[in-house]
């Protein structure tokens, strides 16, 4: 952390920001008890530029400043923050690598899903994806987003046949302990200084046994 910034590694099952049903233990609320100032652009959700789904672990940047939350809010609309993720898919995928570019919008019965869609409503959404290691009935992936739709990697690798690991909302499989997706690194500009910066966290754990025992099992 500095004057501007902390960079926090979230671990699965904490909700970053307070809303209905669930206002209290949230990362808002830790980060409200550790700080004295964050951003109040958006007073619901003082410091939070950019969030992670509940089940997600992986680094997140904090704003305490509002000179800090508008820099990076820029960046993030321009795409030009560098966002790495992994994850532990469903089956063998058939490319080493390839872009999807599919729109997404609200389930249209579903509606705290989100789904492909090619209606007016939908938004542009795109994925690079790579394969860092294919395992015997799974694949374990680095996956870019070029844009930040809601539940977008989720979604997107659903509609392919390769639903995350642990996503019981687009996938309807538990093989592994929680949602197998995690924020692996994140470089931007930094608000004051304007120099790229760049910050990473370790492989969780549970994805690291779950390679492990997937190799022996070959």
């Amino acid at each position: 952390e500095d004057q501007d910034l902390a960079i926090i590694n979230k671990h699965s099952g904490l909700v970053v920001h307070p809303a209905p049903g669930n206002y209290e233990h949230t990362l808002v609320n830790a980060l409200l008890h550790r700080f004295k100032n964050l951003s109040d652009i958006n007073p619901e959700r003082p410091g939070i530029v950019h969030r992670l789904d509940k089940e997600t672990s992986g680094i997140l940047v904090v704003a305490k400043n509002n000179l800090a939350h508008l820099a990076l809010t820029k960046q993030f609309a321009k795409h030009t923050i560098q966002r790495k993720y992994i994850a532990l898919v469903k089956g063998r995928m058939e490319f080493d690598e390839n872009i999807i570019e599919l729109p997404i919008a609200r389930h249209p019965y579903k509606r705290k899903n989100m789904s492909v869609a090619f209606s007016e409503k939908a938004k542009y959404a795109k994925t690079h994806y790579r394969i860092l290691k294919r395992l015997r009935d799974a694949t374990f992936l680095e996956l870019k987003p070029f844009t930040g739709r809601t539940h977008q990697l989720r979604v997107h690798l659903a509609f392919l046949g390769h639903p995350i690991l642990g996503d019981t909302k687009y996938g309807k499989n538990n093989e592994f302990s929680r949602l197998a997706l995690h924020a692996k690194s994140i470089g931007f500009k930094h608000p004051r200084t304007n120099k790229f910066i760049e910050f990473s966290c370790d492989i969780p754990k549970e994805f690291k046994e779950f390679i492990e025992s997937s190799l022996r099992a070959d």
